[in-house]
């Protein structure tokens, strides 16, 4: 019963990392069509940004749920207007030039912080489940990766920026003939998928090893989950990262964990091959 709990806390805990790794990616890939192989920079630069603040005195919360999301928010507002916005439609480069992005900010941030491993201690504390212990903030990421997911719906839903943004990515040709500028709208787009990944790295900030090479260790587990998630943004990803997340835990508990890394690749291959439009082009056709 014991080792049970512990079991469905890891599984938790890895679909909850994979929603909120993922989340900024299923912005920016699945509305924008952009490949951005600089999402696992976008994610160190939200831990940095969190461990920074941290040592400079800053509350850890505030750091986490405001500065690292903010800061890298904005960085993607800058790459946005600086390279993306004369890429639009050529999906090659854009591969290619967020690639080289990727490499400069791996490198800037080498030169600054060098290849050490920082971290920040984990805000909540532990408890035990007979003679195993686990961590408090392993339910804390599942409730805010609940909370992102919920944020991303009423937005998409309910509110008239949510709406400009899918009438802009489905024809922006119409929405500017009624007013709307699809350059704004891309902008705040691309931020706002930068700033969830900068959420995503402040809040794994505690529980990884933070080093300006991290990111490689988080891109290609969020391209499977967005593509294997399919067209449907939000369903798609909940779905994709709860099947991936669920997978990935079980494999690695009774293997390895690196075992568990390439049975999770495995399974994504097989995924992707019976359903090449994703598990909501399958099930959840027309929801968001």
């Amino acid at each position: 019963m014991d080792i049970a709990i512990i079991v469905g806390l890891d599984i938790i805990s890895g679909i909850a990392s994979l929603l909120l790794i993922s989340a900024g990616l299923a912005v920016i890939f699945g509305m924008m069509k952009i490949i951005n192989l600089a999402h696992g920079e976008f994610l160190m630069l939200g831990a940095y940004a969190t461990v920074l603040s941290v040592s400079a005195g800053v509350n850890i919360w505030f750091a986490m749920l405001v500065i690292a999301p903010v800061f890298v928010g904005l960085v993607g507002v800058i790459v946005e207007r600086c390279l993306i916005q004369f890429l639009y439609g050529r999906l090659v480069d854009t591969m290619l030039a967020t690639w080289g992005l990727s490499l400069v900010i791996v490198g800037g941030t080498t030169m600054m912080f060098g290849n050490t491993i920082v971290g920040v201690a984990s805000p909540l504390g532990g408890f035990k489940v007979g003679q195993y212990q686990s961590s408090l903030y392993t339910p804390f990421l599942a409730v805010m990766a609940i909370l992102l997911m919920v944020l991303v719906w009423a937005v998409m839903r309910f509110t008239r920026a949510g709406l400009i943004a899918r009438a802009v990515m489905q024809n922006p040709d119409m929405a500017a003939t009624l007013g709307v500028n699809p350059a704004r709208v891309y902008m705040a787009t691309f931020g706002a998928g930068a700033a969830m990944s900068g959420l995503a790295g402040g809040l794994l900030a505690p529980v990884a090893g933070i080093v300006p090479t991290m990111g490689a260790a988080y891109i290609a587990k969020a391209f499977i989950t967005v593509v294997g998630g399919g067209t449907s943004i939000l369903w798609g990803l909940i779905t994709a990262s709860g099947l991936f997340g669920f997978i990935n835990q079980i494999a690695a508990f009774f293997t390895t964990p690196v075992f568990g890394e390439v049975i999770l690749f495995v399974a994504a291959v097989v995924l992707i091959r019976m359903l090449p439009t994703g598990i909501s082009g399958k099930f959840f056709k027309g929801r968001l």
